[in-house]
């Protein structure tokens, strides 16, 4: 009960500073509209806690490296309650506005039992998935356009026009997979944030003990996230950060 309490409590706080100091989309355009940061043609793998919004290791890491990849792909990992999660449901997409970023996050989910390590590599299935997303939402955001249009009860609407209007965002939807393909064979670098938890100055005794020592030595007999994934270490960068909890 004490390990599951330490490794809780405080795992719970670095969730939540996480969520008080995520990256809004306001702050990621002006990250993305900085021209001293060098544009990389490759995929960039980010892997966080965060369901939704972009940690803040990804401004330290900004801050650090000016360069920023052409794809960004935030993966959170989600172990689930149940046996299996189906390989259809496993990747849950969404875009990161302002779209022209090419700004992704997904959740990806398994069940207690699955195997972690699939038969083929995990990017490669994760990509491929991407782009099935890419093509769906543009198949979606149409039919929204063409049920929208279908309700204006007695406007004409020249079919020549919807064609037009519809081979425009295709080509579009097909430059920007087109796209996520040159910068998977570009190469791939799958960022680990190395995270340091300590105890902010004026701490009690209580929580320094529970966060500088107890916490720590549970987190070093921890096995890493690359080996769980299978992580290709050639392509794999740990970014370090500290976090005064």
């Amino acid at each position: 009960m004490v390990v599951m309490y330490t490794w809780n409590n405080v795992f719970s706080r670095k969730y939540y500073y996480e969520l008080e100091h995520k990256i809004s989309p306001e702050k990621l355009k002006e990250i993305a509209d900085n021209t001293s940061l060098c544009q990389i043609p490759r995929l960039a793998m980010f892997y966080s806690q965060l369901v939704q919004g972009i940690p803040p290791i990804f401004k330290h890491y900004v801050a650090n490296v000016p360069a920023l990849h052409s794809v960004l792909v935030f993966i959170s990992i989600k172990s689930l309650p149940i046996s299996k999660v189906p390989v259809k449901d496993r990747f849950h997409f969404r875009r990161v506005e302002p779209k022209e970023l090419n700004v992704f996050h997904c959740v990806v989910r398994y069940g207690y039992t699955d195997v972690r390590n699939e038969q083929e590599p995990f990017e490669k299935v994760l990509i491929e998935r991407l782009k099935d997303f890419i093509s769906d939402d543009f198949r979606s955001s149409q039919r929204l356009v063409l049920n929208n249009s279908g309700e204006n009860v007695g406007e004409i609407v020249d079919d020549r026009q919807v064609e037009e209007d519809h081979m425009q965002p295709a080509e579009a939807v097909e430059r920007e997979i087109e796209g996520v393909d040159k910068a998977w064979h570009a190469g791939i670098v799958h960022f680990i944030g190395e995270i340091k938890v300590i105890a902010k100055k004026g701490a009690s005794f209580g929580k320094r003990i529970l966060i500088d020592y107890a916490y720590t030595f549970l987190k070093r007999n921890l096995r890493d996230s690359d080996e769980v994934f299978d992580i290709p270490h050639k392509r794999m960068l740990k970014v370090g950060m500290t976090y005064e909890l």
